[in-house]
């Protein structure tokens, strides 16, 4: 867990209840329905979505260009879990590493999920251990890649276009989480309950989650 959480009730008590260092929101047509999209999937308002809420338009652009890139780099829905998971890690970002942590153990296990966000390499099927050490490698330093790094991702069936759209992929998840973390929208604290143990304890960095 978390060093500086502690999910009882008199955390909840003493807590903030604001979403980030930014004000919430004014109502509009398009906040309303951002609100009752979160509560229709998850139940409740989470804080990026009220911070994204500043300004929708970009939250639906960037929306549109992530699944574009997704889709054209091939990635299944649990690999876009692990690289969600994977680049929140490295860079961090506890929200990210969470919430992406969290589909990732209903994927696979809590122990790989636990072990992708404490750096470790657990047993992956060989193209999804190459889109983990790409991803971390280009979120650390993305100098340091080289011609035989993107070898590596065609030998294991990535194609030249796949290649590049899913470095943009990790690359907008990486902008994602940066605004949110400058921002200081950390994890939901109903984010925070919903995930194994393993994996929140596992995320020992980052904003702690708050309600």
């Amino acid at each position: 867990m978390h060093p500086d959480t502690d999910l009882t009730e008199e955390t909840l008590m003493s807590s903030t209840t604001e979403a980030s260092f930014l004000s919430d929101p004014a109502p509009s047509e398009a906040v309303d329905r951002m609100y009752a999209t979160d509560l229709d999937t998850q139940g409740y308002v989470g804080h990026l979505t009220r911070l994204w809420g500043t300004a929708p338009e970009a939250l639906y652009l960037f929306s549109q260009l992530l699944g574009l890139a997704g889709h054209q780099g091939g990635l299944t829905f649990d690999q876009r879990q692990l690289l969600i998971t994977t680049v929140g890690s490295a860079i961090g970002d506890s929200y990210c590493s969470l919430a992406g942590g969290g589909k990732l153990a209903a994927a696979s296990s809590s122990e790989v999920a636990a072990a992708v966000i404490s750096g470790a390499t657990p047993a992956l099927a060989p193209a999804d251990a190459a889109l983990v050490a790409w991803v971390r490698r280009m979120a650390s330093d993305p100098n340091s890649t080289t011609q035989a790094d993107v070898d590596g991702l065609r030998s294991v069936g990535f194609d030249d276009r796949q290649i590049f759209c899913v470095t943009l992929y990790a690359a907008l998840r990486l902008a994602f989480a940066t605004v949110n973390d400058t921002l200081g929208a950390a994890p939901d604290l109903e984010l925070a309950n919903r995930v194994p143990p393993a994996v929140l304890d596992a995320v020992s960095f980052g904003r702690p989650p708050r309600p």
